[in-house]
């Protein structure tokens, strides 16, 4: 990819803010106010004025409540951009904000911007996954409300079931999934203590007693962790000795949100940004909708294949730990460098708020090349219903 290009899309600022557990820390912070945190965060970082921006694209998966009704547009104006700023809200499921920020560089590389900014952001405390108010009781659509053509035709499990299978195709065992999430935590734990996490902006919350505190880590990473009650959890659906999904290696649901600032390398150039890195590839996929959750391999292949890279040449590589089964699979098919792979742990540990997680962790990535001077980096995250979202991107130096 030439260098020259003016109209190529850079990576010019990536941050998030910490994720709170469900029921936590930011339990009181309406999405909206979290997304807008994210924007002026952003824009802080790289001093792009709001009046620069031509469009705010936001990932968002439960459009219901205080996340509906263009949670984009809100969050801007929220987050002091001048009217004249629009916004649009997206829902790729897990992969919502990966996508906005995809599709933000490909505005900005198509001449539609000079600047865009990819986000997303999640509330999980304050609006529950798949909650649809049109209902008028506050029922829930999802895995269980699909259409009878589309069950005829696949009969699409929940995705705990997928996961579940996606174990027993790649023999993965229960103690696997375990270790897995033990590790994942520990992981966590040394990049929080050592404050690696250039990404986080912190963000008023509150503590157990309601208690005004400023978070500045994730909330759901455990420093120690209670192996033998982690031994003991039931599976989350199927009976004990049949299955190996538990909470405890799957995903934490929780409250957060993040942004990516992509901008034109020639308008960039011009309002004296410097880029933190480039697009070598964009991808999505369409998967097995029953397995569901496998998308991620042929994403990262297609990703890299389209970026002329292999996995050996990932630096960082995140897979979004969804469930352990996920990441294990991956691990399976593409042998990478354990020390290259989720380095900083994952979604077991430090939590999975939906819409707000691609771009979070896009900004993971960004901050983990950047602390190992590393050039390459992979994201991968399984989307629900069966699909997948990739990216690889080469840090600037």
């Amino acid at each position: 990819m030439s260098q020259a290009n003016p109209n190529e899309a850079l990576i010019l600022g990536a941050v998030r803010t910490p994720f709170g557990r469900r029921g936590g820390a930011l339990r009181e912070t309406r999405p909206d106010e979290l997304l807008a945190t994210a924007i002026e965060g952003v824009l802080a970082r790289t001093g792009l004025p709001g009046e620069r921006v031509d469009d705010v694209l936001a990932g968002c998966v439960s459009q219901a409540g205080e996340q509906g009704a263009n949670i984009a547009r809100q969050a801007l104006l929220i987050a002091g951009l001048p009217a004249e700023v629009p916004g649009v809200s997206m829902n790729r499921m897990c992969g919502s904000s990966q996508f906005a920020t995809h599709a933000a560089a490909q505005a900005v590389a198509a001449g539609d911007a000079d600047f865009a900014i990819g986000c997303g952001v999640e509330s999980m405390s304050r609006v529950p996954m798949f909650l649809d108010l049109t209902l008028g009781k506050g029922d829930f659509r999802g895995f269980d409300d699909l259409h009878p053509r589309l069950v005829k035709r696949f009969d699409i499990p929940h995705q705990v079931e997928s996961a579940e299978r996606i174990a027993d195709h790649w023999q993965i065992s229960r103690e696997e999934m375990d270790e897995y999430a033990i590790e994942s935590h520990r992981r966590a734990e040394a990049a929080r203590a050592a404050g690696l996490h250039t990404e986080i902006v912190p963000v008023s919350g509150v503590d157990k007693e309601g208690a005004a505190i400023r978070l500045g880590h994730d909330e759901g990473i455990r420093a120690v962790i209670d192996v033998e009650r982690m031994r003991a959890m039931q599976p989350v659906f199927r009976q004990p000795g049949e299955g190996g999904v538990t909470a405890a290696n799957a995903s934490q649901m929780s409250d957060g949100a993040a942004a990516v600032l992509v901008g034109r390398r020639e308008a960039a150039e011009d309002a004296g940004i410097q880029a933190l890195a480039r697009f070598r590839s964009r991808v999505v996929v369409g998967s097995d909708p029953v397995m569901q959750l496998t998308g991620v391999i042929p994403a990262a292949h297609r990703a890299l294949r389209k970026a002329g890279l292999s996995i050996r040449d990932m630096d960082w590589i995140e897979v979004n730990e969804a469930f352990a089964s996920v990441a294990l699979c991956f691990v399976r098919e593409f042998a990478p460098d354990m020390e290259r792979f989720n380095p900083w742990g994952g979604a077991i540990a430090h939590g999975h708020p939906l819409g707000g997680t691609g771009a979070g962790l896009m900004a993971k990535v960004l901050a983990g090349l950047a602390h190992r001077d590393g050039q390459f980096g992979l994201q991968v995250m399984c989307i629900g219903h069966g699909m997948a979202t990739a990216t690889v991107v080469e840090r600037i130096r």
